[in-house]
């Protein structure tokens, strides 16, 4: 306070680290000041949404919204609704914060579930980030009162600037010295400012104490943590409970661990599973095992996540980059003044069969013929389906294009949101040219944060068309798909018009051969001319030593457009649809067919192969004496496999299904639909064996015989483009007589 008794007003600069609902309708925001200090501020947040229906029933509606709480003002609109030809005329409901709003809205939906409603569902980080244009870790400057209510907010940086400028962020991570599911664990490891402690898990409140002393002394903005959603955090505030002490994992005292449900969900053919997620006030926490993408990207992609979808952190790292997607969209659609339906309305247009024909086929394919070929480069389109959704116009609310033009100039919301995601990503990947060394900290950071766009990007395409989309229309995702086949035919057509064979095609990716051309520069002009032709990007992925086309396992005959390895002249290798790609398969299997084809890629010339596949089959004839021998550890034969449904909707139950069942009998651990089951397999009546049952397993109850097919087919799979016969491989694996190499 001053001298006349009225709060100081203060200004300063930070980093947005979380922002979420305050119980007094407005929210909280918490900043990591210049100075370090880290501070929370309240600001009110006034929300609003629109309704849609007869005037009658809209009439009747704003007679209801009077006697509501928090409505500040009620009135009449013209808005665009990207699924509707025309502007509508709407009721706007103003109110007070987010809180109100949330709670009106689902009023509105009890009483009038006829009525349409817009902006009305949307998450207090969305609406901050469209009115202010704000996402974690954005620099701000602020103007605040002595009592923490802030008084205004400039962000000074960008979603989109490639130099990111980021605090010293303050990181602790807590680890259980062992797999939960497999033994329960006796202690936790505590790392922090490179220091590491160890809590033993015993007397709860000694566990507590120390734990809170940590806490007290590092104040972490990140907690880093391996089972922190389904063991750790449950394990630790059910100490708390029996011991009676706080647990100081929020920041924000007046918070306790917000939980998220687990669920189950149908993503690109496949039941998905998300466990349980414990969520933090004025922190982040990130369970690293239960974040989608951290193998992938790790903690500097989910940053960029969170950056660019204005997502908070904690929920960028975990939900799918379809959710992000959605975010950046009502992003767009709020900042140009377009409705954000709280639920898809467009249904898929009627079409006859010529249509359907012509429309529906998705990406295109060019089969190869199975075989060793050398010389040959692989090119592809720098993100195809974005460049596609941006070049074409692709959007629900504008005319289709014809091809590869676009029927009107004037962006949609979808190429609107797009376009700036696509071209940070074709920024940074230019960054990382010149990055010889991909090891420097930068060159890492730079390629993570790569990973992250890419993903976005990825699930753009099939976003546009999911059923839940709210601006999806599965007529602009056949658009998609037809714009990517004609520019793979004009990709095709340039090549051969410069007297290339074209080997191979699919759907974003050309393999070209032509005699002499085995250098980058002798392929820099068909990649200029296919740019020119199609105005879009496109990239010499690699030029390779040897390429082998694999066939179908059941016959030979029958190429597999996804299913080859070979390797660049840079000497990495490349394998797509193998079993070293798969991970339903054993590690041992894994780890020993890539030892194989590292071997393989040391042959600089076809020539040199005979020589590196005699060594090569040294290795897979080690590894098969390993396992004859009982050498290879239990963990490396466990395989991992994916429940899709519930264990009593299985008729014929496979491996997995059976060893999920040993789990719920004997442990009463239920496996959701797309949860994972690791298993062994042995000898006996019940043939499986799963991981994280108690009871210890034999080296002797292994099934051989079982591992031992696995691992010919996986040899196989190497030898075959050599002119070795598949059953053959597979009989000296199981026993059977020796076969002749080369």
């Amino acid at each position: 306070m001053d001298e006349t008794g009225l709060s100081t007003e203060i200004s300063g600069k930070g980093w947005l680290l979380d922002l979420y609902e305050d119980a007094a309708d407005a929210i909280r925001l918490w900043f990591i000041m210049d100075s370090g200090e880290r501070i929370c501020l309240r600001q009110d947040l006034p929300a609003c949404f629109y309704i849609y229906g007869p005037c009658k029933r809209l009439h009747e509606c704003c007679l209801f919204l009077r006697n509501q709480p928090g409505v500040q003002r009620l009135s009449k609109e013209m808005k665009k609704d990207v699924f509707l030809p025309e502007p509508i005329c709407v009721l706007r409901v103003d109110m007070n914060g987010p809180v109100s709003q949330k709670a009106c809205f689902q009023n509105v939906q009890r009483s009038f579930p006829d009525l349409t409603c817009y902006n009305a569902d949307l998450s207090v980080q969305v609406r901050h980030a469209a009115q202010y244009e704000s996402f974690p870790m954005a620099y701000c400057s602020l103007t605040y009162q002595e009592d923490g209510s802030l008084q205004s907010l400039q962000v000074l940086n960008s979603r989109w600037d490639l130099a990111v400028l980021l605090p010293v962020l303050r990181k602790m991570e807590l680890i259980p010295d062992q797999d939960p599911s497999k033994a329960e664990p006796s202690a936790v490891d505590v790392h922090y400012d490179g220091k590491k402690q160890r809590i033993l898990l015993g007397d709860p409140e000694e566990v507590l104490t120390k734990l809170n002393e940590l806490i007290d002394s590092v104040d972490p903005d990140i907690i880093l943590t391996d089972w922190g959603d389904n063991w750790l955090i449950p394990k630790l505030l059910e100490m708390r409970d029996a011991a009676g002490i706080p647990l100081k994992l929020n920041r924000d005292p007046e918070k306790d661990v917000l939980w998220k449900k687990e669920t189950s969900y149908f993503s690109y053919g496949q039941i998905v599973y998300r466990a349980q997620e414990a969520h933090l006030f004025g922190r982040c926490h990130i369970d690293k095992r239960n974040a989608m993408m951290w193998k992938d990207y790790g903690f500097d992609g989910a940053l960029e996540m969170a950056r660019v979808t204005a997502m908070p952190i904690e929920y960028a790292s975990r939900v799918s980059p379809g959710s992000g997607i959605s975010a950046m969209q009502m992003i767009t659609a709020m900042q140009h003044d377009v409705l954000v339906p709280e639920q898809k309305q467009q249904s898929e247009q009627i079409k006859n069969g010529l249509d359907l024909i012509q429309f529906d086929r998705g990406g295109m394919i060019y089969q190869p013929r199975p075989g060793l070929y050398t010389d040959i480069a692989e090119i592809d389109f720098v993100s195809m389906y974005p460049a596609i959704i941006i070049n074409g116009n692709i959007s629900p609310e504008v005319p289709l294009p014809d091809g590869l033009e676009p029927a009107q100039k004037e962006l949609g919301i979808v190429p609107l949101t797009l376009k700036p995601l696509y071209e940070k990503r074709v920024k940074i990947k230019q960054k990382l040219l010149h990055y010889p060394d991909k090891d420097v900290p930068l060159a890492k950071s730079y390629s993570a944060r790569a990973s992250a766009l890419k993903w976005l990007l990825v699930v753009c395409f099939g976003f546009l068309g999911y059923k839940n989309a709210r601006f999806g229309r599965i007529e602009s995702h056949e658009a998609v798909t037809r714009g990517g086949r004609e520019a793979l035919l004009i990709a095709k057509e340039a090549a051969e018009d410069m007297g290339f064979e074209v080997l191979h095609m699919f759907v974003d990716a050309l393999w070209l051969r032509k005699r002499g051309c085995v250098s980058v520069a002798d392929f820099q002009p068909v990649l200029d001319e296919i740019s020119r032709r199609t105005n879009m990007m496109i990239a010499l992925d690699g030029i390779y030593n040897w390429l082998a086309f694999l066939p179908s396992r059941s016959d030979e005959d029958v190429p597999v457009p996804n299913r080859y390895f070979g390797t660049f002249r840079s000497g990495e290798l490349k394998m797509r649809g193998i079993e070293a790609r798969r991970r339903d398969m054993p590690p041992w299997i894994i780890e020993t067919q890539r030892k194989a084809l590292k071997c393989l890629s040391l042959a600089y010339d076809a020539r040199d192969l005979p020589e590196y596949l005699r060594k090569a089959f040294g290795i897979l004839k080690q590894a098969l004496d390993d396992l004859n021998n009982g050498r290879v550890p239990l963990k490396e034969l466990v395989l991992t496999m994916r429940i899709s449904r519930e264990l009593e909707a299985y008729r014929a139950p496979t491996p997995s299904v059976r060893a999920a069942r040993q789990l719920l009998e004997r442990t009463g651990k239920r496996l959701a639909p797309g949860q994972k089951v690791r298993f062994l397999y042995t000898v006996g009546k019940e043939d499986v064996h799963a991981w994280e049952l108690p009871d210890p397993i034999s080296p002797e109850a292994v099934d051989k015989a079982k591992y031992r097919l696995l691992f010919g087919r996986a040899a196989a799979t190497i030898l075959y483009p050599f002119g070795i016969d598949a059953k053959e491989v597979e009989d000296w694996a199981c026993g059977g007589l020796q076969f002749k190499l080369i």
